[in-house]
């Protein structure tokens, strides 16, 4: 049985590869096709990324954005069709896959502090940094 649903995900599924990589905490914006008769037209969704659902076909991801003062959550699944694109603005730094809190946080509480990434240094940058030059030598 497992096969057949194995089998079933590989037809049915997007290249997923094409998005970026993403987890809650992280600022995205999503562009996705609303299709209203015989009009289409694409609409964004920026916002922090509460939890992340699911895996292969089935995975969703929920993203929530404060606008006049009201919160709006919106559930995406990865797979579907009328999803274009999902741009990564920053990333979160969070200890936590599932951000519910953030429901309750009014204001600054709300917010996710960026995660910041620091270049190590290799043994010869650690070695120019201390070298110095005296005199005419």
């Amino acid at each position: 049985m497992k096969n057949l649903i194995q089998y079933v995900e590989e037809q049915t599924a997007r290249e997923t590869g094409q998005f970026d990589y993403f987890k809650a905490g992280d600022t995205v914006s999503v562009t996705y096709k609303i299709i209203e008769g015989q009009k289409e037209r694409e609409q964004t969704f920026r916002g922090t990324i509460i939890q992340v659902k699911g895996t292969g076909v089935t995975k969703t991801f929920t993203i929530r954005k404060i606008s006049h003062g009201v919160g709006i959550e919106r559930i995406f699944p990865l797979n579907c069709p009328t999803l274009v694109s999902i741009v990564n603005h920053q990333k979160g730094r969070v200890r936590r896959a599932r951000l519910y809190y953030l429901r309750n946080a009014i204001g600054k509480a709300g917010r996710v502090k960026e995660k910041t990434f620091v270049k190590r240094q290799t043994a010869e940058d650690k070695g120019r940094k201390y070298s110095w030059t005296f005199g005419n030598k």
